[in-house]
């Protein structure tokens, strides 16, 4: 990978593109740290430190700006949601499947549908978002006796139009670096904030591997401070293992794919043949990628999400509803990572059956002269397709539950033990699948454009 950056930054047209790419990171990461007027962000870092859940995972991905209330708070949540949907509603309304099967023309379309779903649901996101804040009194206004109702009222449309903009602008990036820059916009802005979350979380397991331990057990354990640097080395060095570990297996999982060999059958067209070459039909291992642990995520989330907009001083009927989330359906609860496990197999399956037919790769192949050795075109080819496809799909959903779910219990384990757990440890094995994903993604991409390039070349 690093030959390939040092080769791609060699050619002038790739290193503008990774010039810019990297701009416009620096330019998002500026936003994200613009802090907004009437919050104080002392009280929602501390919150989220209390409770964590989906408004943790939120934050992971919007690089801890959720957490300090800044312009890019909402980051690119409303964009991945608006990309879903649409997503969904390609499959389920003719109309828009005809459009994205009209190419450039028609995915301009569906763009443009996707522009204004964006911008709806931050308009939507940042009114919930202002509402939350003032519900935990994390504005300063709130109490301010000198504030009349209009004032409230004003400042309580300028941080709506504020976060909803900022939700916009990100948008715009993600589409200049798809236009003029190096992979994906959204996925290079997701990537950008989960490694700007690594010291925080590094400097969290140091504090447990080094002080968290020592202040647990020093009245129980005579001369703790002579084994205190070695335990927390010992500690530190097997987290740096498991780490190693899951990368290779994620990079493992990433690249695997299952292959059906297919054999195209000769065929004569004027004096010459074609055909008759055999090859292969790849189906990747992660073709869900990281979709089914944002959606659960996303599920299982909904009523702590709901729990948090109720202030802490109300009583009845909704205090004890936000009691009964709070212990029994927190982020660090095993009810809540048993949910989050299942909705990840479930969710596999879904998004498999939405994004790849085999009747139409079957047919597809039939169409061309193609056949699986021992299979018979038609039904029979997509019963088998399907059986290989069931198989396929159940072994990623295992390694996107191990990936996420392992992280979580160590969490949840952590936090029955001292009381206090990482929130980004919790989400770690769904960061590194969308950091290790992205970094491949993107060098891929780098390599097919050197590719072209030589090809070029070649041919003038």
């Amino acid at each position: 990978m690093l030959q390939t950056l040092k080769n791609a930054w060699k050619i002038p047209e790739l290193k503008s593109k990774l010039l810019f790419t990297l701009m416009i990171i620096v330019l998002y990461r500026l936003g994200s740290n613009l802090p907004m007027p009437w919050v104080d962000p002392s009280i929602l870092e501390t919150y989220f430190k209390a409770t964590g859940g989906g408004l943790s995972w939120l934050n992971m991905l919007s690089g801890g700006a959720l957490a300090q209330a800044t312009l890019f708070a909402l980051s690119v949540s409303p964009y991945i949601t608006a990309s879903i949907v649409m997503q969904l509603l390609t499959i389920a309304i003719p109309k828009l499947e005809a459009w994205a099967k009209e190419g450039e023309a028609g995915k301009k379309k569906i763009s443009a549908i996707t522009r204004i779903l964006t911008v709806g649901l931050a308009l939507v996101t940042a009114i919930g978002y202002t509402m939350f804040m003032n519900a935990q009194g994390m504005l300063t206004f709130t109490s301010n006796k000198d504030w009349t109702t209009f004032d409230r009222w004003f400042a309580y449309v300028v941080l709506v139009l504020a976060y909803c903009a900022g939700a916009s602008v990100i948008m715009w990036l993600a589409e200049k670096i798809n236009e003029h820059g190096i992979g994906n916009g959204i996925s290079i802005i997701l990537f950008a904030n989960i490694i700007a979350r690594l010291p925080s979380m590094f400097g969290n397991v140091w504090d447990r591997c080094f002080t968290r331990w020592h202040i647990l057990v020093e009245n129980e354990v005579e001369n703790w401070r002579l084994v205190q640097w070695p335990i927390g080395a010992l500690l530190l060095a097997l987290f740096a293992a498991i780490l190693i570990a899951a990368v290779v297996a994620v990079v493992w999982f990433s690249n695997s794919e299952r292959r059906i060999p297919v054999q195209y059958a000769k065929r004569v067209v004027g004096r010459k043949m074609y055909g008759g070459q055999s090859t292969t039909l790849p189906i990747k291992l992660d073709m869900a990628g990281v979709m089914p642990v944002i959606f659960a995520s996303s599920i299982v989330s909904i009523l702590p999400t709901i729990a948090g907009f109720i202030p802490a001083s109300k009583t009845g009927f909704w205090g004890g509803f936000r009691d009964v989330v709070n212990n029994y359906l927190g982020h660090n609860s095993f009810p809540y990572i048993a949910m989050q496990l299942i909705l990840i197999i479930a969710f596999a399956y879904f998004y498999i059956m939405i994004s790849f037919n085999p009747v139409e790769v079957a047919n597809n192949l039939r169409s061309n002269g193609g056949a699986v050795p021992g299979i018979r075109p038609g039904k029979p080819t997509v019963d088998y397709i399907k059986k290989i496809l069931n198989r396929i799909t159940l072994l990623g959903a295992i390694f996107l539950c191990g990936l996420s779910g392992i992280p979580m219990i160590v969490n949840a384990v952590w936090f029955a033990i001292d009381g206090v757990g990482i929130a980004d440890l919790a989400f770690s094995g769904t960061s590194l699948l969308i950091v290790v994903g992205v970094a491949l993604e993107t060098f891929r991409e780098l390599e097919a454009q050197m590719t072209l390039r030589n090809y070029k070349g070649f041919l003038d």
